[in-house]
């Protein structure tokens, strides 16, 4: 992992980069917060998982910068292993990079939901959901054309694993978990395996005070997932300003 060059344009590595730059202008990402992480279902090893680093201007990623895991949660490489300097000419000479604070919450979408992709931004919206719902456990909206962009899911009992069957339709009611926020990120972990195992039709989970963790069957998924519920958060806060239910009876 020496330099850019390396990576196709399709890579995990450069992909990471591609959507850290449209999730900041999106201002998911700011001030070095949030943070991609994308498995290699297309390689030989679909096991292996790249994962932004930590302290680092999203949008000025480059792809020798990631880590590199195997799962169940080994980190196998660091941009540290190969690179005496950093990449990016904005970090000091002796920066040392280190892993994202959320990285044993991504492998934990991995490891119980099989996932492609996982996605944590600070959402504006997704925080002030929390914040407006403050009382709640769960963030519940029904009836919105835009929930078809989410995947319907069920638990297999024969597998006991979580499946996607089709989408989301409009009469449905996406329901997603609150957990509440803790001075570290690690310190989530608990807490959003809980969720995930509590709540097997949901494929993201808000953390008040702070953001979203999204997570998809491959990372094309989860960006249009984010997107869509980033969208109806959005919706959500407009409809409560103007004392619309959000769930339809």
């Amino acid at each position: 992992m020496s330099g850019s060059e390396e990576f196709h344009q399709n890579h995990p590595a450069s992909l990471i980069c591609e959507l850290c730059r449209l999730f900041y202008d999106n201002g998911w990402v700011t001030g070095t917060g949030g943070g991609i992480s994308i498995r290699d279902v297309d390689g030989e090893n679909p096991n292996i998982v790249y994962i932004a680093p930590s302290g680092i201007q999203k949008e000025r990623l480059q792809p020798g910068e990631m880590f590199v895991a195997e799962l169940p949660g080994t980190i196998i490489k660091t941009p540290n292993d190969e690179n005496s300097l950093p990449l990016s000419k904005d970090l000091a000479a002796n920066f040392k990079y280190k892993p994202l604070a959320c990285t044993p919450l991504f492998l934990s979408c991995y490891n119980m939901r099989d996932a492609g992709a996982c996605i944590h931004t600070h959402s504006q919206n997704a925080v002030m959901a929390t914040l407006i719902w403050e009382d709640k456990v769960e963030f519940s909206m029904s009836h919105i054309e835009q929930i078809k962009a989410l995947p319907q899911l069920e638990l297999n009992d024969k597998t006991g694993k979580v499946e996607k069957v089709g989408s989301m339709q409009f009469y449905d009611t996406m329901v997603l978990p609150i957990i509440e926020n803790t001075p570290h990120e690690e310190d989530l972990t608990d807490s959003l395996q809980e969720a995930i195992r509590k709540y097997p039709g949901a494929t993201a989970v808000l953390v008040r005070r702070h953001g979203i963790y999204v997570w998809g069957e491959t990372v094309w998924k989860a960006k249009v997932y984010n997107e869509a519920i980033d969208y109806l958060l959005e919706l959500a806060l407009k409809m409560h300003q103007n004392g619309i239910p959000l769930v339809k009876e």
